[in-house]
């Protein structure tokens, strides 16, 4: 089964679970961030990253300059462990992991939640490349993808179960939009996908193929 037919299973077993007055909900949500131009205001193609250090799942801080050192570099961020479309995407992130450092990449994923949650999400998900936790959506803000629920999705999440208080450690109900970049050694975005649709998510394997590409231009370090 490909990643995008997983995906749609995901979107089906939720309105069965869910029902449609729920996900009409979720949908007028991502309608109002779609008409907020989000999208728009975040790192393009070109644009240098900001530097960033953050604690991956065991509080070990992992710096964005050191990474980049290296080679390519994937940053994905995701909403949290509870998100079922988040949780796909990272397994098939793990899936190509081989292949990623296999060109002296590499990949992270960045999420607002507590370091207890990110451990939590990676044992699960049995990832082995870093787990970032972004207190207060810090560094997603400075990519340009931070918006709060409005307070409808706010009862919702928490009749669900979604207690991003508890999460994530505060109560500012705030939470990335996904988004997926690529780094290259410059520290420049060499390529860029995000959407305010949490349904939707660009196929890790096309990810991986720019990442690839991004390696053969560079020089040997032999």
């Amino acid at each position: 089964m490909s990643f995008q037919d997983e995906l749609a299973g995901i979107k089906r077993m939720s309105v069965e679970k869910r029902g449609t007055a729920v996900i009409a909900a979720y949908e007028r949500g991502v309608d109002e961030l779609r008409a907020s131009g989000i999208a728009g205001r975040a790192l393009a193609v070109g644009d240098t990253i900001p530097s960033f250090a953050l604690p991956d799942a065991h509080g070990t801080t992992v710096r964005s300059t050191d990474l980049i050192g290296r080679g390519p570099l994937i940053v994905t961020f995701y909403r949290g462990g509870w998100c079922p479309y988040c949780n796909l995407e990272l397994r098939a992130y793990q899936a190509g992991l081989d292949r990623i450092r296999g060109v002296s990449a590499e990949v992270v994923a960045i999420s607002p939640e507590l370091p207890d949650q990110s451990l939590s999400t990676a044992e699960r998900n049995k990832v082995d490349f870093a787990v970032l936790s972004d207190a207060g959506n810090a560094v997603a803000r400075s990519f340009g993808l931070v918006f709060r629920l409005g307070d409808e999705l706010v009862e919702i999440y928490r009749r669900n179960g979604n207690d991003l208080e508890r999460h994530n450690g505060d109560g500012s109900w705030e939470l990335p939009i996904p988004g997926t970049f690529v780094i290259d050694r410059a520290g420049r975005v060499a390529m860029a996908d995000v959407d305010p649709d949490y349904t939707r998510r660009l196929d890790p394997e096309r990810v991986i193929q720019v990442v690839e590409g991004l390696a053969e231009g560079l020089p040997s370090d032999g």
